[in-house]
């Protein structure tokens, strides 16, 4: 409609192809910065454990012995870092 000139492309429809393409990309940019926002935001939660329910998760696991995580839970407890 206005945009073709025979068999060729007018100015305008070369505007208008070139701002569509840019708003296309940026579309496609911007959904990609928010995707890798969303999934950085999900890994967050595990910050918001406490150094108490870290350190019984490790024992947990078997990275500490019984020794280890007694002496270490003692230290948490000793300088105040657990919040209650």
């Amino acid at each position: 409609m206005g945009w073709y000139v025979g068999d060729h492309m007018s100015g305008w429809g070369w505007v208008a192809m070139t701002v569509s393409s840019l708003l296309f990309i940026a579309f496609l940019v911007l959904g990609g910065m928010l995707l890798i926002r969303y999934a950085r935001q999900q890994e967050q939660p595990a910050a918001q454990r406490s150094p108490e329910q870290i350190l019984a998760e490790r024992y947990t696991r078997g990275e500490l012995t019984e020794e280890q995580y007694r002496q270490q839970l003692a230290t948490l407890r000793d300088t105040g870092t657990l919040a209650r």
